[in-house]
């Protein structure tokens, strides 16, 4: 399946202040949900950001939201899979009735809720792809068997990059040139 940025919905789990310190390869995996955020704000597709039990893990890194950007939804949330959140699963099923069925999944820790929360779209039918480079948790083990989890589950293992440029379709437009810039300061 090719990623399209009408269809799409952009997910990014529990990049939470108290959390991020300790994550395995923290300053390349918010570099990624970067590049996930800017596309997705430059081709109009909604970001979601979760935060698990803000009052004690903090909130949403503040370069975080700020790629994000104003207009990002934010849900709070107790449950592991934001799938179990009340709240957070009619926001994702009101984006799919809106033509939003694909979910791009993105965040913290991969093992626990972003896995959680990545099967749980699948099984309510969402089209879900893991961006495996916009991913991590503290150990970089329980990252990789996360992804092998979720691929055995039928769940698409992508990187930031695949979805920015399928979501792009073509070089020559504004967007591109967003991401060929995005792209040339992150390999400084």
């Amino acid at each position: 399946m090719l990623h399209k940025a009408d269809n799409a919905q952009l997910v990014i789990v529990d990049v939470q202040e108290k959390v991020l310190p300790g994550v395995a390869g923290r300053e390349a995996i918010v570099k990624k949900i970067g590049i996930l955020s800017r596309m997705a704000r430059e081709l109009d597709v909604p970001i979601t950001l979760s935060e698990h039990y803000p009052r004690g893990l903090g909130p949403t890194v503040a370069e975080v939201k700020e790629m994000a950007g104003h207009a990002a939804h934010i849900g709070n949330k107790i449950h592991f899979s934001c799938m179990a959140d009340e709240g957070l699963r009619n926001h994702f099923h009101s984006l799919r009735d809106k033509g939003r069925g694909h979910a791009v999944v993105s965040g913290i820790e991969a093992h626990v809720c972003v896995l959680q929360t990545a099967i749980g779209m699948h099984d309510a039918g969402f089209e879900v792809s893991l961006a495996a480079d916009a991913i991590s948790s503290r150990s970089e083990r329980d990252a990789l068997l996360a992804l092998e989890r979720a691929r055995d589950h039928g769940i698409d293992i992508v990187t930031a990059e695949m979805v920015a440029f399928e979501w792009l379709e073509k070089a020559g437009s504004e967007a591109f040139k967003v991401l060929s810039g995005l792209l040339k300061a992150q390999s400084r």
